[in-house]
């Protein structure tokens, strides 16, 4: 319980730094608005399901992706400028740092649902069916993105942050599938051990 005291303690902490002088308040508010609500879901099902702590830090490092991209949008987090200039890219790629994450992180969380719920009896589709979810959810923030778009205009670039890229959804997509496909290849054996041993304790 310490632990997840302190990743909460770190989760306010940057929230409330994020919420300082953002650079788009209207996209401050749409990047942070996963964080929040994930956070109250989290909230309000932990006495009937209490993820590991491995599964909640890597829930926290999301979190904390989209606070520093909605304090300084995508298209503007400083560090990946000094990175834009120093490789000389055409844009800054924090947006797929921030894809990657929403590729690695739901992928571990799903993993950790299916398992402990035994919602998959076939391993053979195991994997390909939870970085099928991914992609799924990546889809429907694509469209939440598209949709944002059109209703806001100008307003809702920024969220969109495309930077004018014309393949920047597809390229999104990628970033997802390569996150959960990592995420599950190199950390499923940690999170297995972490399992075993929540099991243990919940008994």
């Amino acid at each position: 319980m310490k632990n997840l005291f302190i990743m909460l303690s770190l989760y306010f902490i940057i929230l409330i730094w994020s919420a300082i002088n953002p650079k788009e308040i209207f996209t401050w508010f749409l990047e942070i608005i996963p964080a929040i609500l994930g956070l109250i879901i989290l909230a309000v099902t932990f006495k009937k399901f209490r993820f590991t702590e491995f599964t909640y830090s890597l829930i926290l490092l999301h979190c904390i992706i989209l606070f520093i991209g909605g304090h300084y949008t995508y298209a503007e987090v400083p560090f990946f400028e000094y990175i834009k200039d120093v490789f000389q890219q055409s844009r800054n790629n924090y947006d797929k740092v921030g894809h990657f994450a929403q590729g690695f992180v739901p992928a571990l969380i799903t993993r950790e649902l299916f398992i402990r719920k035994n919602v998959i009896n076939n391993q053979s589709f195991f994997n390909f069916i939870i970085v099928c979810i991914c992609l799924a959810i990546s889809a429907a923030y694509e469209w939440i993105e598209w949709g944002v778009s059109l209703v806001t205009g100008a307003g809702g670039d920024s969220f969109l942050g495309t930077q004018g890229d014309i393949w920047d959804t597809q390229s999104d997509m990628l970033f997802v599938t390569i996150g959960a496909i990592v995420g599950l290849l190199m950390f499923s054996k940690i999170q297995d051990k972490q399992i075993a041993a929540t099991l243990n304790i919940l008994v």
